[in-house]
């Protein structure tokens, strides 16, 4: 029988204290992965996912970094290295949150520079920390967090779109690159994802959206959690330089 069997693999997620990040760190960790959990503020929040997935009987830490900044990113290699080992999976899933979304004449232009850095120069700056050592082992999963966002472009969503554009080709560049050494370079986008907050609210029907999807729902985060799983595996060891939508078909690649 096929399992998602992570045992033996490190993993490192950025932005792990958020909604996303924490059902990805739980589900990597119940594959069996130890996990490195990135925060920027919310060290509390980090400390406490810690203890969630040190309950599945892995191995974990938490680790303080600005994503954005390369001498940060660096740091943060050498303080999980040290404790964990080179990560074999990366989660590039951290962005700057930023309100309000509005027309383009309208956005503030730090709203752009903040998804640039976000997007784009952290998975440039995970790269240049992590990708050696994958080189040197040979092995390597990188998942980069994108949006259904990237494809709809729609009004009010040019700062962030954007950044997850520029992300993609980034990527898409880098899995060529590194292809030779059998690291695999992906890209998960969620639509408007059900998270704990979410639920805590009662929000979770939203009938104006949900008639625009395939599925006729809104997806759960555990179902995006669980393709990032499936690209972290062994079972996903022929593809690289894709853009998964987990979003119920509410937006379709097509050839």
């Amino acid at each position: 029988m096929l399992r998602i069997d992570l045992s033996g693999n490190t993993a490192l997620v950025t932005g792990a204290t958020g909604e996303l990040g924490r059902a990805i760190v739980r589900t990597l960790a119940q594959c069996g992965a130890d996990v490195a959990i990135h925060y920027l503020r919310n060290q509390g929040q980090a400390e406490a996912l810690l203890a969630d997935i040190e309950a599945y009987g892995v191995g974990g830490m938490t680790v303080q970094a600005d994503v954005t900044h390369l001498p940060s990113v660096m740091t943060m290699r050498d303080t999980v290295g040290r404790t964990l080992g080179a990560p074999h999976i990366l989660v590039n899933n951290a962005v700057i949150q930023y309100q309000p979304w509005t027309h383009v004449l309208d956005q503030a232009p730090e709203d752009y520079e903040s998804q640039f850095r976000s997007c784009v120069l952290q998975n440039v700056f995970m790269a240049k920390a992590f990708v050696p050592a994958m080189m040197e082992a040979h092995y390597g999963r990188i998942i980069a967090v994108n949006t259904e966002c990237a494809m709809q472009n729609l009004p009010g969503q040019s700062a962030y779109i954007a950044g997850k554009r520029g992300m993609d080709g980034v990527v898409r560049v880098l899995a060529k690159e590194i292809g030779v050494h059998q690291i695999t370079v992906n890209q998960v986008a969620p639509g408007w994802t059900i998270s704990d907050r979410v639920r805590r609210e009662g929000s979770e029907r939203q009938a104006g959206y949900e008639a625009s999807v395939a599925l006729q729902r809104r997806g759960e985060d555990q179902e995006i959690a669980n393709v990032v799983a499936f690209l972290a595996s062994n079972l996903a060891s022929y593809i690289t330089g894709a853009y998964i939508p987990v979003c119920g078909g509410n937006v379709m690649p097509a050839i």
